[in-house]
Protein backbone atom coordinates (compact mmCIF):
# COMPACT_ATOMS: atom_id res chain seq x y z
CA UNK A 1 0.00 0.00 0.00
CA UNK A 2 1.31 3.47 -0.78
CA UNK A 3 1.79 5.89 2.12
CA UNK A 4 0.46 9.02 2.21
CA UNK A 5 3.05 12.28 2.11
CA UNK A 6 3.34 13.67 5.03
CA UNK A 7 2.39 17.58 5.71
CA UNK A 8 5.33 19.65 7.07
CA UNK A 9 3.30 23.03 7.75
CA UNK A 10 3.18 24.73 11.14
CA UNK A 11 -0.40 25.42 12.67
CA UNK A 12 0.71 27.24 16.09
CA UNK A 13 -1.64 30.64 15.29
CA UNK A 14 -4.70 29.38 16.61
CA UNK A 15 -6.03 29.07 12.93
CA UNK A 16 -8.50 26.40 12.46
CA UNK A 17 -9.72 23.69 14.75
CA UNK A 18 -6.46 22.70 14.89
CA UNK A 19 -5.19 25.75 16.81
CA UNK A 20 -5.01 25.02 20.46
CA UNK A 21 -4.41 21.65 20.08
CA UNK A 22 -1.75 18.61 18.52
CA UNK A 23 -3.19 16.48 16.36
CA UNK A 24 -1.59 13.01 15.42
CA UNK A 25 -3.71 11.37 12.44
CA UNK A 26 -2.11 7.70 11.16
CA UNK A 27 1.20 7.20 13.44
CA UNK A 28 2.66 3.82 12.58
CA UNK A 29 6.08 4.75 13.89
CA UNK A 30 7.49 1.17 15.57
CA UNK A 31 4.51 -0.44 17.60
CA UNK A 32 1.90 2.22 16.60
CA UNK A 33 -0.66 0.90 14.66
CA UNK A 34 -2.13 3.99 12.79
CA UNK A 35 -3.45 5.51 15.94
CA UNK A 36 -5.09 8.97 15.38
CA UNK A 37 -4.58 11.37 19.21
CA UNK A 38 -5.79 14.95 19.86
CA UNK A 39 -3.80 16.80 23.07
CA UNK A 40 -4.23 20.26 24.19
CA UNK A 41 -1.87 22.57 23.70
CA UNK A 42 -0.71 24.34 27.10
CA UNK A 43 -1.61 21.41 29.00
CA UNK A 44 0.84 19.22 31.32
CA UNK A 45 0.05 15.88 29.67
CA UNK A 46 1.01 12.41 30.42
CA UNK A 47 1.16 9.20 28.60
CA UNK A 48 0.64 6.47 30.02
CA UNK A 49 0.47 2.70 29.42
CA UNK A 50 2.00 -1.14 29.37
CA UNK A 51 5.73 -1.78 28.60
CA UNK A 52 5.69 -1.98 24.57
CA UNK A 53 2.60 0.28 23.90
CA UNK A 54 4.16 2.63 22.01
CA UNK A 55 4.86 5.29 24.63
CA UNK A 56 7.64 6.56 23.35
CA UNK A 57 7.24 6.61 19.94
CA UNK A 58 4.94 8.50 19.85
CA UNK A 59 6.00 11.36 22.03
CA UNK A 60 9.91 11.05 20.99
CA UNK A 61 9.65 9.12 17.70
CA UNK A 62 7.06 10.71 16.11
CA UNK A 63 5.85 14.33 17.93
CA UNK A 64 9.11 15.69 18.84
CA UNK A 65 10.98 14.34 15.96
CA UNK A 66 8.57 16.02 13.42
CA UNK A 67 9.06 19.14 15.55
CA UNK A 68 12.39 18.95 15.85
CA UNK A 69 12.31 18.36 11.80
CA UNK A 70 10.12 20.81 11.08
CA UNK A 71 12.75 23.45 12.82
CA UNK A 72 15.71 22.60 11.18
CA UNK A 73 14.00 22.98 7.64
CA UNK A 74 12.94 26.56 8.97
CA UNK A 75 17.06 27.19 9.32
CA UNK A 76 18.53 28.94 5.95
CA UNK A 77 20.38 26.71 3.64
CA UNK A 78 23.74 27.68 5.69
CA UNK A 79 22.67 26.26 8.63
CA UNK A 80 21.52 23.59 7.41
CA UNK A 81 24.45 21.77 5.93
CA UNK A 82 26.03 21.64 9.46
CA UNK A 83 23.08 20.00 10.92
CA UNK A 84 22.43 15.86 9.57
CA UNK A 85 18.68 15.67 7.79
CA UNK A 86 16.17 14.15 9.72
CA UNK A 87 13.74 11.80 8.37
CA UNK A 88 10.25 12.53 7.98
CA UNK A 89 8.46 9.63 10.82
CA UNK A 90 6.09 7.42 9.79
CA UNK A 91 2.54 9.26 9.99
CA UNK A 92 0.09 10.85 8.00
CA UNK A 93 -0.44 14.31 9.36
CA UNK A 94 0.69 16.43 12.68
CA UNK A 95 -1.12 19.73 12.84
CA UNK A 96 -0.92 22.25 16.06
CA UNK A 97 2.58 21.36 16.50
CA UNK A 98 5.52 23.99 17.27
CA UNK A 99 8.99 23.42 18.07
CA UNK A 100 9.98 21.30 20.61
CA UNK A 101 12.24 20.42 23.31
CA UNK A 102 13.15 16.24 24.67
CA UNK A 103 14.43 15.45 27.90
CA UNK A 104 15.03 11.50 28.27
CA UNK A 105 14.35 10.21 31.24
CA UNK A 106 17.89 8.65 31.13
CA UNK A 107 19.61 12.11 31.84
CA UNK A 108 23.27 12.25 32.44
CA UNK A 109 22.80 15.35 34.51
CA UNK A 110 23.18 14.69 38.29
CA UNK A 111 22.75 17.91 39.63
CA UNK A 112 19.32 18.41 41.61
CA UNK A 113 18.58 22.14 40.53
CA UNK A 114 19.09 21.83 36.85
CA UNK A 115 15.91 22.56 34.99
CA UNK A 116 14.62 22.20 31.34
CA UNK A 117 16.39 25.88 30.10
CA UNK A 118 19.88 24.38 32.39
CA UNK A 119 19.70 20.74 30.76
CA UNK A 120 19.03 22.05 27.14
CA UNK A 121 21.28 24.98 27.52
CA UNK A 122 18.84 27.30 26.65
CA UNK A 123 19.38 29.09 29.72
CA UNK A 124 22.32 30.85 28.51
CA UNK A 125 20.53 32.36 25.59
CA UNK A 126 17.44 33.48 27.70
CA UNK A 127 19.90 35.17 29.78
CA UNK A 128 21.21 37.25 26.45
CA UNK A 129 17.97 38.03 25.14
CA UNK A 130 16.44 39.57 28.49
CA UNK A 131 20.02 41.36 28.80
CA UNK A 132 19.22 42.88 25.30
CA UNK A 133 16.19 43.11 25.21
CA UNK A 134 14.12 43.65 28.78
CA UNK A 135 14.36 46.87 30.26
CA UNK A 136 16.40 46.84 33.29
CA UNK A 137 14.83 48.90 36.69
CA UNK A 138 16.52 50.33 39.58
CA UNK A 139 15.39 47.69 42.87
CA UNK A 140 15.46 50.91 45.11
CA UNK A 141 13.61 54.29 43.05
CA UNK A 142 11.87 51.65 40.05
CA UNK A 143 13.62 54.16 37.48
CA UNK A 144 14.72 52.69 34.25
CA UNK A 145 18.42 51.58 34.26
CA UNK A 146 20.14 53.23 31.12
CA UNK A 147 23.58 53.70 29.63
CA UNK A 148 24.81 57.68 29.77
CA UNK A 149 27.69 59.12 27.62
CA UNK A 150 30.15 60.86 29.12
CA UNK A 151 28.71 64.38 28.06
CA UNK A 152 25.03 63.03 29.78
CA UNK A 153 26.77 62.23 32.79
CA UNK A 154 28.47 65.99 32.93
CA UNK A 155 25.00 67.09 32.08
CA UNK A 156 23.35 65.68 34.76
CA UNK A 157 26.28 66.35 37.22
CA UNK A 158 26.61 70.20 36.58
CA UNK A 159 22.57 70.46 36.62
CA UNK A 160 22.42 68.93 39.91
CA UNK A 161 25.31 71.98 41.09
CA UNK A 162 23.39 74.43 39.40
CA UNK A 163 19.89 73.66 41.01
CA UNK A 164 20.46 72.54 44.55
CA UNK A 165 24.57 72.40 45.76
CA UNK A 166 25.43 75.81 44.59
CA UNK A 167 21.95 76.81 46.81
CA UNK A 168 22.09 74.72 49.82
CA UNK A 169 25.72 74.55 50.49
CA UNK A 170 26.91 76.14 53.50
CA UNK A 171 30.37 77.65 53.20
CA UNK A 172 33.31 78.23 55.45
CA UNK A 173 37.21 80.02 55.17
CA UNK A 174 39.79 78.45 54.01
CA UNK A 175 43.42 80.44 54.35
CA UNK A 176 41.08 83.34 54.18
CA UNK A 177 39.71 82.96 51.39
CA UNK A 178 35.80 81.77 51.34
CA UNK A 179 34.84 78.26 50.12
CA UNK A 180 31.54 75.73 50.21
CA UNK A 181 31.75 73.31 52.31
CA UNK A 182 29.76 71.08 49.20
CA UNK A 183 32.00 68.64 47.28
CA UNK A 184 31.09 66.93 44.34
CA UNK A 185 33.34 63.81 44.68
CA UNK A 186 33.66 61.26 41.46
CA UNK A 187 34.35 57.47 42.56
CA UNK A 188 35.38 54.67 40.54
CA UNK A 189 33.61 51.27 40.96
CA UNK A 190 36.13 48.35 41.01
CA UNK A 191 34.21 45.51 43.23
CA UNK A 192 30.76 45.04 43.31
CA UNK A 193 29.26 42.65 45.95
CA UNK A 194 31.93 39.88 45.76
CA UNK A 195 34.02 37.98 48.00
CA UNK A 196 37.64 38.59 49.11
CA UNK A 197 40.49 40.76 51.25
CA UNK A 198 41.35 42.85 47.79
CA UNK A 199 44.70 43.45 50.22
CA UNK A 200 46.56 43.56 46.96
CA UNK A 201 44.52 46.03 44.79
CA UNK A 202 44.45 48.51 47.28
CA UNK A 203 47.75 48.70 47.88
CA UNK A 204 47.92 49.26 43.93
CA UNK A 205 45.81 52.09 44.38
CA UNK A 206 47.83 53.64 46.66
CA UNK A 207 50.83 53.22 44.74
CA UNK A 208 49.29 55.12 41.79
CA UNK A 209 48.93 57.99 44.18
CA UNK A 210 45.06 57.32 45.03
CA UNK A 211 44.46 58.62 48.66
CA UNK A 212 40.66 57.30 49.59
CA UNK A 213 38.00 54.41 48.89
CA UNK A 214 34.91 53.59 49.81
CA UNK A 215 34.36 50.76 51.46
CA UNK A 216 31.04 48.98 52.17
CA UNK A 217 29.57 52.66 52.20
CA UNK A 218 32.36 53.86 54.89
CA UNK A 219 35.07 56.46 53.38
CA UNK A 220 38.61 55.00 54.82
CA UNK A 221 42.20 56.51 53.67
CA UNK A 222 44.26 53.87 52.02
CA UNK A 223 47.09 54.81 54.32
CA UNK A 224 45.05 53.56 57.32
CA UNK A 225 45.05 50.15 58.18
CA UNK A 226 41.92 47.93 56.01
CA UNK A 227 41.21 44.94 56.88
CA UNK A 228 38.32 43.07 55.21
CA UNK A 229 36.53 39.67 55.36
CA UNK A 230 38.00 37.34 52.92
CA UNK A 231 34.23 35.68 53.44
CA UNK A 232 32.28 38.79 53.17
CA UNK A 233 30.86 40.58 49.92
CA UNK A 234 32.34 43.43 49.77
CA UNK A 235 31.63 46.84 47.43
CA UNK A 236 34.68 48.95 46.73
CA UNK A 237 35.12 52.27 44.81
CA UNK A 238 38.06 54.75 44.11
CA UNK A 239 37.78 58.47 44.87
CA UNK A 240 39.09 59.57 41.53
CA UNK A 241 38.79 63.63 42.78
CA UNK A 242 36.49 65.95 44.63
CA UNK A 243 36.09 69.57 43.22
CA UNK A 244 34.39 72.78 45.64
CA UNK A 245 30.50 73.30 44.48
CA UNK A 246 32.08 76.86 44.78
CA UNK A 247 34.64 76.37 42.14
CA UNK A 248 32.29 76.09 39.45
CA UNK A 249 31.05 79.39 39.94
CA UNK A 250 34.38 81.15 40.61
CA UNK A 251 35.98 79.65 37.69
CA UNK A 252 33.40 77.19 35.78
CA UNK A 253 35.68 76.51 32.88
CA UNK A 254 38.58 74.90 34.60
CA UNK A 255 35.69 73.55 37.04
CA UNK A 256 34.07 71.99 34.23
CA UNK A 257 37.29 70.36 32.32
CA UNK A 258 38.62 68.99 35.56
CA UNK A 259 35.40 67.28 36.31
CA UNK A 260 35.09 65.51 32.30
CA UNK A 261 38.70 64.49 33.18
CA UNK A 262 37.73 62.75 36.71
CA UNK A 263 34.65 61.14 34.72
CA UNK A 264 35.98 60.03 32.25
CA UNK A 265 39.10 58.13 34.35
CA UNK A 266 36.24 56.67 36.83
Amino acid sequence: MEKKKTKVKWDVKGEGESGNKIVVRGARTHNLKNITVEMPRGKLIAVTGPSGSGKSSLAFDTIFAEGQRRYIESLSAYARQFLNKLQKPDVDEISGLSPAISIDQKSASRNPRSTVATITEIYDYLRILYARVGQPYCLDTDVPIEKLSQDEILGIVLKSIEDKEVTEAKKEKVLGIELSKGKVSIFAPLVVGRKGEYYQLLYDLLNKGYETVKIDGQIKQLRERIELKKTARHDIDVLVDSIYVSEFTDSPKSSKERLSEAVELA
